[in-house]
Order: C-alpha cells, then structure tokens, then sequence
C-alpha cells in the first residue's frame, strides 16, 4: 500500500487517539498496563512509517487530563513506562533525525518524567525532520480554558483588545501554537469519538477511524489512513466550483 501513497499529497500534520491498550489486554487475559507495554511497538512503527514518508508532524495521544482517573497501579504503570520509553527510544529519535516536543499540562506529571522527557526535548531539539509531539496531561477543554484565562489577564494589562481578537489570535494562546492544525487525524480501537483532543485544531481535519486495536496498529493501517485521506476532497466550507474558480 505504500506504494500507492501519492508523496505530493501527504498531511503536513497526523493526529493519532492511541485506542484499545486494555481491550488488547482483555483479550490476552491480562492486566491493562500488559497492552500499554505492547503498544510501545505500534508507537514505533507509526514514527517510523510517517518519518519514511517525509510527514512533518506527529502528534500522539499519550495521556489525558481525564487519565488520572484511573486506577492509581494503572497510572504508576504508565508513568514508570513513559520514562523508561523515553530513555530508550532518545537515540533511535537522534539516529533518524526526529524531534520530540510536548503538549499538556506537563508540570502534573511525575518529576523523574519530565527530567527524561525535558532532558530528551533537549537532546533533538536540533533536528530538522520528522516533529514528535506527545500530549501528556492534555485535554482540548484544558487547553481552551488556560488560554482564555491568558488573554483575560492580557485584555486586563492592555495587552489584547476584544474588539479585534481573531482566530488568528485566539491560536497564538494554545499549546500547538507553533505547530500546524492536524490535516489527518487517526483512531484506533472503533471508537468514533474526539475525546478531548485538540478540539479548537481539528475544525476541518479530516477523521479516519479503524477497528484496529492500538498494540496491532502497523504501518500498512499507517498507510490505509494516508491512502483513505488522498480519496477525499478538502472543501474547507466551499463547493466544488469554488475550489475550481
């Protein structure tokens, strides 16, 4: 299927809800954090597989705010699996010229993982290929409500007018906003839901969703999604005529 992917007509920007750890699990009779630790595998091949094709953004579901909910071993697990992730996969991100970035709220996460996620930043931040943005403590209505709490305080010091704020602006207070809005945006497990994730961004992205539990995701379902989205035809709002004209 690789193929068949047109490279003149590739999203600048996929977005992936990793669905389906505990269902993984479930099925392999098994605790949830067992699917978590298989999943690292489909993490890797979706790095690679959209490095190979010259994507220039990346961003994963890793962790939302609603996550720390969970039950507490669940969230210990997945914690103690970021960090010792992250310390093995720096080299291989430095080998294949990839730089990693965050989104979220990161200063709730556990110290020893923002050490080796900050120490990791650091390390590729000198890369010019593939950007890896991994949403840990993120959720879009988060995200929302900090930026207005931003330009409230900045309407208040003279620094915003509400007469002239503008999408454009509005943007400019986000986590994502030196990042590009997601163009295709993947989720696994048939889940048909936005959870949460970069809801101001996704406002005319395209949505692929497959039956495949995350921990199975390959690059061959990569490349299905690419191939789904160079099918359809981005509109943005206009008609067919328009786009001509």
């Amino acid at each position: 299927m690789k193929k068949e992917i047109d490279k003149g007509n590739l999203p600048r920007h996929i977005a992936v809800i990793m669905d389906g750890n505990g269902r993984w699990a479930k099925k392999k009779g098994a605790k949830r954090i067992f699917g978590h630790r298989n999943a690292v595998e489909a993490v890797r091949q979706t790095v690679e597989g959209c490095a190979e094709l010259g994507v220039g953004y990346l961003t994963l579901y890793a962790f939302s705010t609603e996550n720390w909910g969970r039950p507490k071993a669940e969230v210990r697990g997945l914690m103690e699996l970021l960090v010792s992730t992250i310390k093995k996969e720096t080299a291989t991100l430095m080998k294949n010229n990839i730089r990693l970035s965050s989104i979220g709220d990161v200063d709730t996460l556990p110290e020893s993982c923002q050490r080796e996620l900050q120490e990791s930043v650091d390390a590729t931040a000198g890369n010019d290929g593939l950007t890896l943005v991994l949403a840990l403590s993120y959720s879009g209505r988060w995200e929302i409500t900090r930026a207005v709490r931003q330009m409230l305080k900045d309407v208040k010091n003279g620094k915003l007018s509400p007469e002239t704020l503008s999408a454009v602006d509005i943007s400019s207070y986000l986590c994502t906003k030196d990042i590009p809005d997601p163009e295709l945006l993947i989720r696994t497990s048939g889940e048909m839901r936005i959870s949460n994730f970069l809801l101001w961004q996704i406002a005319y992205t395209e949505l692929y969703f497959t039956e495949v539990l995350w921990p199975d995701f390959r690059k061959e379902h990569l490349h299905q999604a690419i191939i789904s989205y160079q099918n359809r035809e981005r509109r943005f709002g206009k008609v067919i005529e328009q786009e001509i004209n």
